[in-house]
């Protein structure tokens, strides 16, 4: 359906600017005057918004972390509508006019028109996935077929907050050390290639001998100066060629396995992919997708390649006819406690209320351990930070103190 860019004037003769769906430009003239709006221009939009559309159907534009929040700030939005008992399809309308910009505007905009020729909603994001991913669209369809999409749609925007916040834990706990870090390199760098020279140059003409640490400075601060851009290339290769390892299949292993093996930073990472995994499942199991499907889905979402693999394995062991605490034992990936949880929780029938157990108590963890690891960064860094400058001073000095003496 076209999309039109209108100029109107109400009936306070206040100016007002908008988009709007129509057939045609008179019917988009009859839906402004019934919202009792005199348009002043009127103009197609269609064409830019094809664009957007396919770019957003063939995926160019990777899913980020803003596009993740307008996703469960817009389903929170849809779920509350749907509950209160409005149609899917005016739903979608009003979500439109609040759309927090235009790119997710248009995405919506297809979606109705897809929706409204007779296309199911979960078909219908899932060609946009630069903002809906596969688990989304697996929840919104087996919430379509249960006849519960309110529900779901809430669970889903609980679900996508909650992973926003544990990502957010992390991140925030990561800000102070890294700008730590930055500042203190811009420091040492001014340091090296600009105070240093200069001192350096006094030392240089009383001709006398160096001690062996302002001699390391001097050479440190020449080379520096005079191969900075090699330097910088050699960085920006050595990126280069890490993230050429780290998207390959067997580098992506090596490093996910080095991660998980690191001391307190890998127990975080088991403890926050664990946590995902948890609600991940939990989620799409009281939505009423199965449990084979929902391993399918988690096993993509848990952001390690060591635990998606072990969930391959609980997949195909589970297909066999074998219960999910068992291979999961056997994986030695999960914690013991968790394999105890799960397997209680098939027992009793209630696996997803043990799932959802299990993700509140790994995310108190991370929590924890978010805590342990920043209050251990932090002093590490500025004693790092702080040997390297007081080095760079006691080399400077030493030589000054010299001079002293001989005068």
């Amino acid at each position: 359906m076209p999309i039109f860019e209108y100029k109107a004037v109400d009936g306070e003769n206040k100016s007002k600017r908008g988009i709007i769906d129509a057939d045609s430009a008179r019917e988009a003239r009859i839906k402004l005057r019934q919202e009792r709006l005199f348009v002043t221009d009127l103009k197609e939009r269609q064409r830019r918004q094809r664009r957007l559309q396919v770019k957003g159907i063939t995926g160019v534009e990777a899913p980020n972390k803003l596009r993740s929040e307008q996703v469960a700030a817009v389903t929170r939005q849809m779920a509350s509508l749907l509950r209160s008992g409005i149609p899917l399809a005016e739903a979608l309308r009003m979500v439109i006019e609040q759309s927090p910009d235009r790119k997710i505007e248009a995405a919506f905009r297809d979606i109705r028109e897809r929706v409204t020729q007779g296309m199911p909603l979960a078909d219908a994001v899932m060609l946009h996935p630069a903002y809906f991913t596969e688990l989304y669209a697996n929840m919104i369809r087996a919430g379509e077929s249960a006849g519960a999409l309110d529900q779901v749609m809430m669970r889903l925007s609980e679900f996508l907050q909650s992973q926003a916040r544990l990502r957010n834990k992390v991140g925030a706990a990561m800000v102070y050390p890294t700008v730590m870090i930055i500042v203190g390199v811009l420091v040492v760098g001014v340091l090296m290639t600009v105070v240093v020279p200069e001192i350096t140059k006094l030392i240089e003409k009383k001709n006398q001998e160096l001690p062996l640490p302002t001699q390391v400075l001097i050479a440190v601060s020449h080379f520096l100066q005079t191969n900075w851009i090699w330097c910088l290339v050699a960085a920006l290769g050595v990126v280069v060629c890490f993230q050429l390892f780290v998207n390959s299949e067997r580098g992506r292993w090596i490093f996910d396995t080095f991660k998980l093996r690191m001391p307190i930073f890998g127990d975080l990472q088991r403890k926050q992919s664990v946590a995902r995994f948890s609600t991940t499942l939990a989620t799409l199991l009281r939505s009423g997708v199965p449990a084979l499907q929902g391993l399918e889905i988690t096993k993509r979402v848990v952001g390690n390649v060591v635990l998606s693999k072990a969930l391959t394995t609980v997949h195909d062991n589970v297909l066999e006819g074998t219960d999910l605490a068992t291979p999961m034992k056997m994986s030695g990936v999960f914690p013991p406690m968790v394999c105890y949880m799960v397997g209680v929780g098939e027992q009793a029938g209630n696996l997803e209320e043990m799932l959802e157990r299990v993700a509140e108590t790994y995310d108190e963890e991370v929590d924890v351990a978010t805590q342990k690891l920043t209050s251990l960064i932090e002093p590490l860094v500025i004693v790092f930070l702080a040997a390297i400058v007081a080095g760079i001073v006691v080399a400077i000095v030493m030589p000054l103190m010299q001079l002293q003496k001989i005068k």
